[in-house]
């Protein structure tokens, strides 16, 4: 029988046996296993163990806190982050079983769509090679369980650590602050506040504040106190250790970023054109601005369901980044299982085009990669088509996504999911 528990003791094995593979191969192939990111942290844990700054290993541009957790890679066994980066992905698979079947579903079910993570070998392979992803997505899966399970405080500081983690996750607070509504612990559908009709001028100030004074509830203040609290708290400290360098090298360094190096971004080809041009500055800054738009509109208009809002939010964000790595599909990949159960194109059918097209188009970029760095062509240009061409297909998949999708509200009794097709084929 499928249950949660073999699912998650699979995934376990499936990570156990790429780890240790990965080992033999870094140990007798040329090319290597584990990611340069992997040796990043664990110069970066070396230097914190010795007493000095994990700024001291060039590129190391993470919070400080990652660094401690992974000093035992310099006292204890160089694999311990590959382990506990395989731990986090498995919280986050357990996350995804109990978040579904707490939401209506069969425990048979649930395990089947946390399959969708844990026996995922694109994500088993992510993890292994020694990407933290996975402490960052099992943070964010934390916090929104525990806002589902309307423990708010809880949620709120799982939050607050997300984001100083790292600042990407600080795109959910639109999301949150909708379904944070004050009828949220009494599980009631949860509706944004109306729009006031045009009236006179003085009607229009009274709505005014009205609205204002309907989205000011205790559920948000608490949110946003207890949230704020725990990731300045967590940077003043790093502050105070570290100085205005974890400040650039965490933050400021990710604003301002230009990566000359190609990858899956349509920004990239301009950018490394103007590397050493001030144009490239603005031209990273500029690339904010259709990621923000798109970001906020999709947490504002689907964020009473929290889960599906995040989904979209992350895609997007990705897609629309200046830099875009196979890593950062772990973001959105993570809220998957969790919403598609509520999609009517299931894992059949055209759901199987979407994922085609998804695969299809790296497979594209990555044979023109290939050309470049193995074999010397130039194909700059075919990289910054293809990276035009992911673009243009992830807004297709996440448009098909979106059309399909039905929309519950998380606190809404209409959010337990049925064995049946959601949406019905027209005739």
């Amino acid at each position: 029988m499928l249950t949660a528990r073999n699912v998650l003791v699979g995934g376990l094995l499936l990570r156990a046996g790429m780890l240790l593979y990965g080992l033999w191969q870094d140990a007798n192939m040329t090319v290597k296993y584990t990611d340069i990111d992997y040796n990043v942290f664990s110069d970066a844990a070396r230097f914190v163990w010795e007493g000095g700054s994990p700024y001291q290993r060039s590129t190391y541009r993470y919070t400080p806190l990652l660094a401690w957790v992974l000093t035992p890679n310099a006292w204890l066994h160089p694999t311990f982050g590959k382990w506990l980066f395989v731990a986090c992905d498995c919280v986050v698979g357990a996350l995804v079983a109990r978040i579904v079947q707490e939401r209506g579903m069969s425990e048979q079910r649930a395990a089947a769509y946390s399959a969708l993570w844990l026996l995922n070998p694109q994500v088993a392979n992510i993890s292994t090679r020694g990407s933290a992803e996975s402490v960052v997505c099992a943070a964010v899966m934390a916090a929104l369980y525990a806002i589902q399970r309307r423990q708010i405080v809880l949620g709120s500081m799982l939050f607050g650590l997300a984001v100083h983690l790292k600042i990407y996750p600080i795109i959910y607070a639109l999301p949150l602050l909708v379904v944070l509504d004050r009828s949220a612990p009494e599980a009631r559908s949860i509706a944004p506040p109306a729009w006031p009709k045009a009236s006179s001028s003085g009607n229009n100030k009274i709505k005014s504040g009205s609205r204002l004074k309907g989205w000011v509830n205790a559920h948000r203040v608490c949110f946003f106190i207890v949230s704020a609290s725990v990731f300045f708290l967590l940077s003043t400290a790093m502050y105070c250790m570290y100085g205005q360098e974890f400040v650039h090298e965490t933050y400021l360094y990710h604003v301002a970023r230009k990566d000359h190096r190609h990858n899956y971004s349509m920004w990239f080809l301009p950018i490394y054109l103007t590397f050493r041009s001030p144009a490239s500055v603005a031209m990273g800054l500029l690339s904010f601005l259709p990621q923000a738009v798109v970001v906020a509109v999709l947490g504002f208009a689907y964020g009473q369901d929290l889960y599906f809002a995040a989904f979209a939010q992350t895609f997007a964000f990705v897609a629309y980044n200046k830099v875009c790595t196979a890593q950062y599909f772990m973001w959105y990949m993570c809220f998957l299982p969790v919403i598609w159960p509520y999609n009517s194109q299931r894992l059949v059918t055209k759901g199987l085009v979407l994922l085609g097209v998804w695969f299809g188009t790296q497979a594209l970029y990555l044979q023109q990669a290939y050309r470049l760095e193995f074999l010397g062509e130039n194909t700059f240009a075919p990289l910054w088509l293809a990276g035009l061409v992911i673009f243009a297909a992830n807004n297709w998949v996440l448009q098909q996504i979106i059309a399909s999708q039905r929309v519950v509200p998380l606190f809404g009794s209409s959010s337990h999911v049925s064995s049946q097709p959601l949406v019905k084929k027209s005739q």
